[in-house]
Parts: structure tokens; sequence; C-alpha cells
């Protein structure tokens, strides 16, 4: 096991050790290149950005602010073209919701109006006898003849 590992060391020190160091260095190279490209890309991105805000135009030409305000015109129809698809799609959804609780609401208030219906009739239904009618002692005369003359009570017998 020792005798691997030392043969493992001195191929990587001596003979490719080299060619990994120069792999690697080229890596590095390619990296630090990649760097700069974004870092410029970054620079121009954020020049460009300040200048769609209104920053540092005084040293523009007309070209360019021609330039600028015909792609911030673009932007601006985009975006409102956008807000305005958005607008219609949930004025869409609203109205299919207020379908559908109208339906609910028919629904229910055909509902309701069985029920009260129901109720009503059962009430009606359902009075006990002692409360419909009440016993009270209410005497009550017989009279023959017409009310005018001369009346005859005959008082009416238990």
């Amino acid at each position: 096991m020792q005798k691997t590992l030392e043969r493992y060391q001195r191929y990587t020190k001596d003979g490719n050790g080299s060619i990994n160091n120069k792999a690697v260095e080229r890596n590095v190279q390619h990296w630090k290149y990649e760097t700069a490209q974004m870092a410029n890309k970054i620079e121009l991105l954020e020049v460009s950005k300040r200048k769609l805000l209104g920053e540092n135009l005084g040293s523009c030409p007309i070209e360019e602010l021609q330039q600028i305000e015909n792609q911030l015109e673009r932007s601006l129809t985009n975006i409102r073209g956008r807000k305005t698809q958005i607008f219609t799609e949930q004025i869409e959804q609203l109205k299919e919701k207020e379908r559908s609780l109208a339906e609910q609401n028919a629904i229910l208030s055909k509902k309701c109006k069985i029920h009260s219906q129901e109720q009503s009739t059962s009430e009606r239904e359902i009075v006990p006898y002692e409360q419909s009618t009440q016993h009270h002692d209410v005497e009550t005369e017989l009279y023959i003849g017409r009310p005018e003359s001369g009346r005859t009570l005959y008082p009416q017998q238990r």
C-alpha cells in the first residue's frame, strides 16, 4: 500500500503535474476573461438602465434620446397591453363568480320559500284543540219576534 502511494505522489509531482498545472492555468485565464466580459456587460446594462430612468442624459445626442424615447414607448405599450389583458381576465372571472353566486342565491331562495311555506302550513295544521277553542261562560238569550216590538225572553236552559 505504501509503495502505491509513493508512486502516485511521484506521478503527480513529476510528469503529469506540469500538465495539470498548465490545464489549471488555462482554466484560470479563461475564467478571468469571462469575468471581465461579464463586468463589461454589467456596466453597459447599468448605463442603459440609468438612461431609461432619465439619469445622465445631458451628454446624449438627439438620436440616442429618440431611440430611448421609442424604446420607452414600446415598453409602455407592452405594459398597457398586459395590464388590459389581466383586467379582462379578472373581469371574466368575476362575471363567472357573479353567475355562480346568482345561481346559488336562486337555489337558496327557493329552499327558503319552500321551507317557510312548509313551516307555516305545519303551524296551521298542528294547532292544539284546547288553544283553538276557548271555553267561556256566555249567556245567550233567545228572543222571539221582531226586535223592535216587545220582546219575550226565554232564557237558555242548561
